[in-house]
């Protein structure tokens, strides 16, 4: 047989095809409607010490490498203002990357940027911080996962819209949290679709009511969490004078939080 008829040959190619379009194996069979498996994170393909953060510009594609923080980088805590492993400068593009531990600050966006396959196995301060003051920023997470996250996942600092699709998370504070007390505040926008998220775990997103925030769920399956304690979506009253935000109360709305009881499923 030639590698194209061959089992093994159709498996690779196949295995090919789900990464580029930022899935894996494992998320696959997390998005079928018949299958409670959970996501499988990704082995991988060589590892590398970041001491100092890399500029990314335009597409990295750095085929399922690990990068872990040394140096300045490398303290694996949860003190604020770290510097993150990479910072993608607005419109870029990444990869195919698995960040390891010590994970400093993730990764920063500077104003829209997509993030496709991307993995984090054991997060610092935040997996990922979008930035950017423009209403027309667009940040696009697709495929991938994190987990490990004593406090937030994704931070969302800045303006536009975050989407969220095929991605896995498990162990964690908040998934994603619209900034409480930025010192400049905006309108956000949160869109997840196909999402895994695993017991244990706090809020899956926050959003502040009075600035306008928005998070509208779709096809959130969670995992291990029978008593339900895992709140969809979280309301707060944000300020920008950096005090800790009050709450607001949960649940659907129909204007900020924007789901239904059928777009999630208990397993």
């Amino acid at each position: 047989m030639t590698a194209a008829t061959h089992p093994r040959g159709r498996r690779r190619a196949a295995t090919g095809a789900l990464a580029a379009l930022g899935l894996s194996v494992g998320m696959l069979m997390t998005t079928g409607a018949s299958s409670a498996q959970a996501a499988t994170w990704p082995t991988p393909n060589g590892s590398e010490g970041v001491s100092s953060t890399i500029p990314v510009s335009g597409t990295k594609d750095y085929g399922m490498k690990r990068l872990y923080g040394t140096g300045d980088l490398g303290s694996g805590g949860q003190d604020e203002d770290q510097g993150p492993i990479l910072e993608l400068a607005p419109g870029a593009v990444l990869k195919n990357v698995i960040i390891g531990a010590p994970a400093a600050d993730g990764i920063h966006c500077k104003g829209s940027c997509t993030l496709q396959n991307v993995w984090w196995e054991d997060v610092g301060e935040d997996a990922a911080t979008f930035r950017g003051s423009s209403s027309s920023n667009v940040y696009t997470v697709t495929g991938g996962g994190a987990k490990e996250a004593s406090d937030k996942v994704f931070q969302f600092n800045g303006a536009g819209t975050l989407n969220v699709s095929n991605f896995a998370v498990k162990n964690f504070g908040t998934f994603i949290r619209s900034c409480g007390n930025c010192s400049t505040q905006y309108k956000r926008t949160i869109n997840l679709n196909t999402v895994e998220v695993s017991w244990k775990g706090s809020r899956i997103v926050g959003i502040n009511t009075n600035y306008g925030d928005s998070a509208s769920l779709r096809n959130i399956t969670v995992v291990g969490d029978s008593d339900k304690k895992i709140v969809p979506c979280q309301k707060y009253i944000g300020n920008d004078d950096g005090d800790e935000p009050d709450s607001n109360g949960s649940g659907p709305d129909g204007t900020h939080c924007k789901y239904a009881s059928s777009d999630i499923t208990y397993k």
